[in-house]
């Protein structure tokens, strides 16, 4: 049995449909006094954790008991307004409390998290209380009590689209409210950030999708402005309406997230943890997001075919063609301009995307004004996507450190290396003939500068991009 058919197996038939007639919405939810008290005594305990999340001088500070007894008064007042986390609510209560009893150690929250099972029940606008320790990938690194009210996106056209194209761990969510370590850029809700005493089998991963939109509209607006790129009508749209971009970007979530373990891999992407040169990871994001492109493009053209989808085609392939400008602007604009220089693979792959259709006539920067030759666009950015698929299928009979240096020739086909790079140049004997650590660390941070085209949009992007941290649906 898969890990997909375990957590089908887990459900209840009926018991989505009676959650959502049951539940509260989330935003009555926030609306109450008890969550205002929870939030806040999660603060207050998250002030006073260290890195591992435990409490120094613990027995000196009476207040975080009652801060404690606060959060689990709050969590049992909110347990009849959320019938299918009521075990999971349980859990979180008795795990304060050895906590507490413990005199605030590092937290052990294993019991809590087993307990909670959103994917379960992927249902529209369902609402979700979230108590654990835990850091924010994208945020802070430390163990912090954080305390979030959510809600579910499932659309009628997702929850049909999964049926074929499943993800059963998959859960896109909506900010309602959080504490201090969800204001900040982090758009995942994952189990393996949970502080606990074994890891269990993951069952589910959350994305904010509210946030990614809400950004992504923010940032292109103003590099579509910057760059004079005239959009067609539908990819306007896709910047003007919040929550059309919030399905759009769940459809998006819900293929790449699939494709992590899907294809010709020569590798366990994220399964096994390995350390290996930082381009790499930028061709394994790249490649699920392309193979989302891929699919995208599919559906645009399944209708009068075998193909076409039932129920929601109409919303479908509106969202499918919508999927494909996400893609490519996110990519394009917010990717290469995010965060540091140092060892950014997310930010070398919306490089990559760029120079491949630059370099094809598909992109053009002319008389300082980007356009896009949006018929050829398509089989250019899933020219890329074979180019990637071609390089895994070759490496499943290369011995790995082959596979690295085929993969890191892809990348300097298309991206000019920086004039110091030892990889340009040709690793030495010696490092080639020894062990993998001397190829990753021959690699530069900054291996692939950005251009002089990105310099330049960084200096006017960069503030947009900043101004993004902590962004919701709700504050776009």
């Amino acid at each position: 049995m898969t890990l997909a058919d375990t957590a089908r197996a887990g459900a209840t038939p009926g018991t989505a449909g009676t959650a959502a007639a049951e539940a509260t919405p989330a935003a009555e939810l926030a609306a109450d006094p008890a969550w205002a008290a929870l939030r806040d005594a999660a603060t207050a305990i998250a002030i006073t954790q260290m890195q591992d999340g435990s409490v120094p001088d613990a027995a000196g500070r009476p207040e975080l008991r009652g801060h404690v007894e606060t959060i689990t008064a709050s969590v049992l007042h909110f347990r009849d307004a959320l019938p299918h986390d009521a075990a999971y609510l349980d859990a979180l209560v008795a795990d304060l409390r050895r906590w507490a009893d413990g005199g605030f150690g590092v937290p052990d929250f294993h019991d809590s998290l087993v307990a909670f099972r959103p994917e379960l029940h992927r249902v529209d606008g369902l609402a979700h209380l979230v108590v654990f320790p835990m850091y924010t990938q994208n945020g802070s690194p430390d163990r912090r009590l954080e305390a979030l009210l959510v809600e579910v996106i499932w659309p009628a056209f997702i929850a049909e689209l999964e049926q074929t194209c499943t993800n059963a761990l998959f859960v896109p969510i909506r900010f309602v409210d959080f504490t201090a370590g969800y204001d900040t850029n982090s758009a995942v809700l994952f189990p393996e950030t949970v502080a606990m005493r074994a890891i269990p089998t993951f069952t589910w991963g959350a994305i904010f999708a509210d946030r990614e939109a809400a950004r992504f509209r923010r940032v292109v607006t103003a590099a579509s402005g910057i760059t004079k790129l005239e959009l067609p009508d539908d990819a306007r749209r896709l910047l003007d309406d919040q929550a059309t971009a919030e399905e759009t970007f769940v459809m998006w979530d819900l293929i790449h997230d699939r494709t992590h373990m899907r294809g010709d891999l020569p590798f366990d992407p994220f399964m096994i943890k390995q350390r290996m040169p930082f381009f790499l990871y930028s061709l394994e994001e790249l490649r699920c997001d392309l193979t989302a492109f891929r699919e995208a493009v599919r559906l645009t053209r399944a209708e009068g075919t075998d193909e076409a989808p039932t129920g929601s085609a109409d919303v479908m392939r509106d969202r499918a063609q919508l999927v494909q400008y996400a893609i490519l602007f996110d990519r394009i604009f917010r990717f290469p301009l995010t965060g540091s220089r140092i060892r950014n693979y997310d930010g070398l792959g919306g490089q990559l995307l760029f120079a491949w259709l630059h370099q094809r006539h598909v992109l053009r920067w002319t008389d300082v004004a980007l356009t896009v030759d949006w018929n050829a666009l398509p089989e250019a950015v899933i020219a890329l996507s074979d180019a990637i698929d071609e390089l895994y299928w070759r490496s499943i009979d290369r011995p790995k450190l082959a596979h690295w240096l085929a993969a890191y020739e892809l990348v300097r086909g298309t991206l000019a290396p920086h004039p110091a790079s030892r990889w340009a140049r040709g690793l030495p004997d010696e490092v080639l003939a020894g062990p993998p650590k001397g190829y990753t660390d021959a690699v530069l941070d900054d291996e692939f500068p950005l251009s002089m085209f990105y310099e330049a949009l960084g200096k006017k992007l960069a503030g947009v991009i900043e101004s993004t941290a902590g962004i919701t649906g709700a504050t776009a």
